[in-house]
């Protein structure tokens, strides 16, 4: 905690260090977007994500480095292939921004909250499985094994290697937090999947929702996946009216539920102890 107070009086003291991290993690943000619109396109297809480079699905041709700047490559080409001039899906673009601004929030809230600068791993891991598991699932449905076993392990190893991040001094602590939280938030996730099915006599809940909750329950801890899956749950009863007036969404049976499970976890990270800590003072 010393040393959380000990930075916050440093960036303080030194604003324009402050606002230069700040932009270093806008521009890191936009760069790994351009990496997870990599992965939002070939892994739910079962693609290399190395090989071949990146290049134009309708014609072929290879992105060139000026072609591939995150951001700037889509305006100055008007979102549009240099080589056929077919149309570039806006998605590309729309990943990296937001990528790179939800990770820019991300490093301002851990830092004017006094938490942990370790806590910015799990939290940037975590808002990029979010983001391809909310597009994938949008978009075909599925929710990919790589996306959320890679959060899985990620959130195992950064107990072990940061366990400030989980305000533990202990890295045995830390690492019993990790597995306890993914294996209690997944399982009380396939228990509702399995009970929805026996209710429901189809699928209610995807297997690849149980398996993403479980890995936000590794990476940010069970309050952290709870929360998720109870914000997810709200937003989804709100949202899905609302997705039913779009032509694209009206005759979708069951409800996609990576995107509002996304969501959730983005309020829990930015207002989840706030929240919480409103919730407590109202049983007070």
């Amino acid at each position: 905690m010393q040393n959380s107070v000990d930075i916050i009086t440093y960036f303080r003291m030194y604003p324009q260090i402050f606002t230069f991290w700040s932009v270093i993690s806008f521009v890191f943000g936009c760069c790994i977007g351009s990496f997870l619109n990599v992965c939002i396109w070939r892994v739910p297809r079962g693609m290399s994500i190395v090989s071949p480079p990146s290049h134009c699905p309708k014609c072929d041709h290879e992105i060139t480095a000026l072609e591939n700047i995150p951001l700037l490559s889509w305006i100055f080409l008007r979102g549009r292939c240099s080589a056929c001039h077919e149309p570039i899906t806006i998605r590309y673009f729309l990943v990296e921004l937001i990528t790179g601004l939800l990770f820019a929030l991300i490093f301002l809230k851990v830092v004017a909250t006094g938490e942990p600068l370790t806590l910015l791993l799990p939290f940037f891991v975590m808002t990029a499985i979010l983001i391809c598991s909310a597009f994938t699932d949008c978009e075909l449905g599925i929710i990919p094994n790589e996306f959320t076993y890679f959060g899985m392990i990620c959130g195992i190893l950064f107990s072990v290697l940061l366990p400030s991040a989980w305000h533990q001094e202990s890295r045995v602590t830390a690492l019993l937090l990790s597995l306890v939280s993914l294996g209690v938030s997944g399982g009380l996730m396939a228990l509702c999947a399995v009970a929805g099915k026996k209710i429901f006599h189809r699928e209610a809940l995807g297997w690849g929702d149980v398996k993403f909750v479980a890995a936000a329950g590794a990476l940010t801890g069970l309050p952290g996946a709870l929360f998720m899956v109870l914000a997810g749950s709200l937003a989804g009863l709100v949202g899905t009216p609302f997705l039913r007036l779009i032509p694209k969404y009206r005759k979708r049976r069951t409800l996609r539920f990576g995107p509002f499970l996304a969501f959730g976890m983005l309020v829990w990270i930015f207002f989840g102890e706030a929240l919480v800590g409103m919730y407590l003072q109202i049983l007070n």
